[in-house]
């Protein structure tokens, strides 16, 4: 897509749906998502993801997931950083406001919080998530 504010179909759907805070933070979250993988926004049930991947548990069951993604939620914002957390106190302290579970980063709203550690969040995470199930 040439023009960056652009998305699919679907993905345009969902946004136009949401409220205009949580619309401009849903873009906001493509925009860096977007850079951060060279993928387009995807719909996967009312998450937004970009890429996915394969994996396989010990038990046998397999499937595949997006690589990063978010949700917006009527109380916040639901960042999945897949590979979670480890190794990243630093960034998340820089952040401002949050907090986490195993892979989500939850947040009221973007106002307020550092964009460039949330940045490079994604960004790490990215690269975490290329290091352990390669871009075939």
């Amino acid at each position: 897509m040439t023009d960056p504010h652009e998305v699919p179909p679907a993905v345009a759907a969902w946004l136009a749906a949401l409220e205009p805070t949580r619309q401009a933070d849903a873009r906001r979250l493509i925009e860096l998502m977007r850079a951060a993988t060279g993928d387009e926004p995807k719909m996967w049930g009312s998450m937004v993801g970009f890429g996915s991947y394969h994996y396989r548990y010990d038990s046998g069951r397999e499937g595949d997931a997006m690589r990063i993604g978010f949700a917006v939620r009527k109380a916040e914002l639901t960042v999945y950083l897949m590979d979670g957390f480890e190794g990243r106190a630093d960034l998340l302290e820089r952040l401002g406001r949050h907090r986490i579970g195993k892979a989500c980063l939850y947040l009221k709203k973007l106002e307020g919080l550092d964009h460039r550690a949330l940045a490079e969040l994604i960004d790490v995470s990215v690269a975490g998530m290329a290091s352990k199930y390669p871009i075939s």
